[in-house]
This record gives structure tokens, sequence and C-alpha cells, in this order.
């Protein structure tokens, strides 16, 4: 259990940590980007996919949970594995480049972060943490006719374009299935896989302003 432990807590431990935890925050993404999706057939396909999700009882604050403990995991190994980079910033960049993954995308990572992190809490608050006044449906309308709260969730989405896009790439090349010579088509395959779930959500607040 120790050397579990101790090897989890390694520098190459957490780097496969965050690429686990991402990869399930990427799985969740992608299910909440088809979730949303069923708003562009009306606010009756979009409140009956949520009435679904509701009936299945327990098994959803299981999920939320599960959720939160891989959310808080990947934050708190990020801003380590970022602490720990920054004590060793020019053995960092050797690395990073060698790898092609010094880019101005990856060095705000951090910042990113700690915007999609406001962007989730500000979306809860607004959605999940909000009296039952109505449909889901009719509580997403309402937030999203607010100019401040579109605002604010199109630079939280943006962030997520940006931070998702050097994180699917990143877990590929963690995961050893990164390749040099096809560095071009990993990235750009990453970089049309984020962009592609965080159209979905552009596309709801388009749909719904």
């Amino acid at each position: 259990m120790f050397d579990f432990l101790q090897g989890t807590l390694s520098s190459l431990g957490r780097k496969y940590t965050m690429a686990l935890t991402g990869f399930f925050l990427g799985v969740f993404l992608l299910s909440h980007a088809v979730g949303n999706s069923f708003i562009f057939q009306g606010k009756a396909a979009f409140n009956a996919y949520a009435e679904q999700l509701h009936s299945l009882g327990p098994l959803v604050p299981a999920v939320e949970f599960f959720l939160l403990i891989i959310f808080l995991t990947h934050i708190v190994f990020g801003i380590s594995l970022f602490l720990k980079n920054r004590k060793a910033i020019g053995r960092r960049y050797v690395v990073a480049s060698s790898a092609g993954g010094d880019t101005w995308v990856s060095r705000t990572m951090p910042w990113t972060g700690l915007i999609i992190l406001a962007f989730l809490l500000l979306h809860l608050c607004n959605v999940r943490f909000v009296e039952d006044s109505g449909s889901i449906a009719d509580v997403v309308d309402q937030t999203l006719t607010t100019p401040l709260y579109t605002l604010l969730y199109l630079l939280g989405i943006t962030a997520l374009t940006l931070h998702t896009s050097h994180g699917f790439w990143s877990l590929l090349q963690t995961w050893g299935l990164y390749y040099p010579r096809y560095h071009n088509v990993t990235r750009l395959g990453a970089c049309a896989l984020a962009v592609l779930i965080c159209l979905v959500f552009f596309a709801v607040i388009v749909a719904l302003w």
C-alpha cells in the first residue's frame, strides 16, 4: 500500500493520475455535450432527457461524488506538477520542447484551469444549486438571457476549449500513444475533439440567446 501511494505521488505517478482523471473528465464532457444537444430538438426533449437522468435515483449522487473526487484530484495534482515544474523550469523547457509540448496553450494550462473552476462554480450555482422554479430548460434559458452570464459562459467555454485541446494531446503522450512522426496529426486530432465538444456548448448559448 505504501509503495502504491509512493508511486502515485512520484512525478511520473502524478502525470499518469492527471491523464486518468483527465480521461474521466473528458468522457463526462462528451456525455454532457451529447445531453445538451437535446436542446436543439426543443425544450420538451431537453426536459425529457433531464427527467430520465433524475429517474436513475441514487446513481446520480454517486456519479456526482465520483466526479467531485476526480475533479479535486485533477486540480491538486495539476497544481503540484505546476509548482514542481516551476522549480525545475530549465529542465522543463528542454523536455517539453523535445516532445513538442511547449506551446502558449500548455503554458497557460494553470490559468485556464482556474477559469474553468470559476466557471464550473458559477454554472453549479445557476443550474444545480438553485430553487426548483421550473423545468431545467427554463432555468438554463433564464440564466443565458442575462448578458453578463452569457459573457462569463462564453469566457468559460473558451478556456475549456483551450484547456482540453492540450489536455487530450497530453493524455495521449502520457499513455505512450504519441509518436513524433505523427505529431501534427495527434495535435490536430486532440484540438478537433476539444473544439467539437465545446462547439455544442457554444451552440446552446447561441440558440438560447
